[in-house]
């Protein structure tokens, strides 16, 4: 198969973005006299978009609805104002980046975190690598729903066949066999590789020109 294009999943794949995430969460579980949580603890909780995050952070007696609603604005609100703080590429993923401009592959970004974040998070850390770049617009457009996969290969004129989907939960690997696309899983994310490899990842990279090979 001669493959044409690679998606990447953001959170977790190409930057860790983990301490800001849960600073943030953190930040509003202290107004309400909460419980916080510590940061390997956030990676089991993100994967699903912003609200299910909350409602996971929240004490087991505290997630109806109305509480859901304010904590998730409240957490929102904080979040877009430091979502680059401490996030960062993980080692090797600009070179990766670099080798693959060098060729003819397109690279896009389908990531849960809402879409304006998403982009910001792009357009700050990345620049002219990655078109579309969209992030969740449509609670039930997530992952692993493939829909948004679908539409990228629409804009990209391109079949699910020659797409690789990247990423680092079991999410990412459902959204790449749902959208009949390459499930290439990443050791250094959020999840462990148990978790890829029970969802059918076809490959799991140990470090990001890794990639390369598969190509």
């Amino acid at each position: 198969m001669t493959y044409k294009a690679v998606i990447f999943d953001l959170d977790g794949t190409l930057v860790n973005s983990i301490e800001d995430i849960a600073d943030a969460m953190n930040t509003v579980l202290q107004a309400y006299n909460f419980p916080t949580h510590d940061y390997d603890t956030y990676k089991t909780f993100v994967g699903s978009g912003v609200k299910s995050l909350v409602i996971k952070s929240l004490p087991e007696g505290e997630r109806q609805d109305n509480q859901v609603k304010n904590c998730h604005t409240a957490m929102m609100n904080i979040y877009k104002n430091q979502c680059t703080n401490k996030t960062k590429p993980y080692d090797g993923i600009v070179e990766l980046l670099d080798a693959l401009k060098s060729t003819d592959l397109k690279m896009s970004i389908l990531s849960n975190k809402a879409d304006a974040l998403t982009k910001k998070v792009v357009s700050t850390l990345f620049s002219d690598y990655f078109n579309p770049v969209l992030g969740l617009k449509i609670e039930a457009h997530k992952k692993p729903n493939p829909i948004v996969a679908l539409e990228i290969c629409a804009t990209l004129g391109l079949d699910p066949e020659q797409v690789i989907y990247v990423g680092d939960t079991g999410i990412d690997i459902k959204t790449a066999k749902n959208a009949n696309m390459l499930a290439v899983g990443v050791s250094w994310g959020f999840r462990n590789t148990e978790e890829l490899i029970e969802n059918g990842a076809n490959h799991i990279l140990e470090k990001p020109l890794d990639l390369m090979a598969i190509l």
